[in-house]
């Protein structure tokens, strides 16, 4: 069995103060106090708390969510979400009835236009050139 298949999962009733690192993706029923890591998706439903930081790639919200949030992909909120803190993420996937009260940057990959204006620019010092 490889790690990265199976699913972690923390129960709703559970409270876990702590850190926590995983291959593998979770499930978040319960609360969490403390920082999680994990190279899977984290899966936060209604009844799910999280306070501290997460790390992640993916992540879909249901429940509530304060503190730092760092992740390489995109963050779902659904509408019974609940976020504060500080998120840094590529992709924001929100719906309507969602609460997002955080500081949130997005680090997707942007295109360089820098190669237009040079050409543009070089094209008309030629034709004055020619003139």
């Amino acid at each position: 069995m490889e790690a990265t298949t199976q699913q972690n999962i923390i129960a709703q009733g559970t409270k876990i103060v702590g850190d926590i690192a995983s291959q593998g993706p979770f499930r978040i029923d319960g609360t969490i106090e403390g920082n999680v890591k994990t190279s899977g998706k984290i899966v936060v439903g209604k009844s799910g708390y999280i306070k501290g930081t997460l790390q992640g790639e993916n992540a879909d919200f249901e429940g509530k969510f304060s503190g730092k949030l760092i992740l390489s992909g995109t963050l779902s909120l659904k509408a019974t979400a609940h976020i504060e803190g500080e998120v840094h993420i590529n992709k924001l996937a929100v719906e309507p009835g969602a609460t997002f009260n955080a500081t949130c940057s997005m680090k997707g990959t942007v295109k360089s236009l820098s190669n237009e204006p040079v050409n543009a620019q070089s094209t008309q010092a030629q034709s004055v050139q020619s003139k």
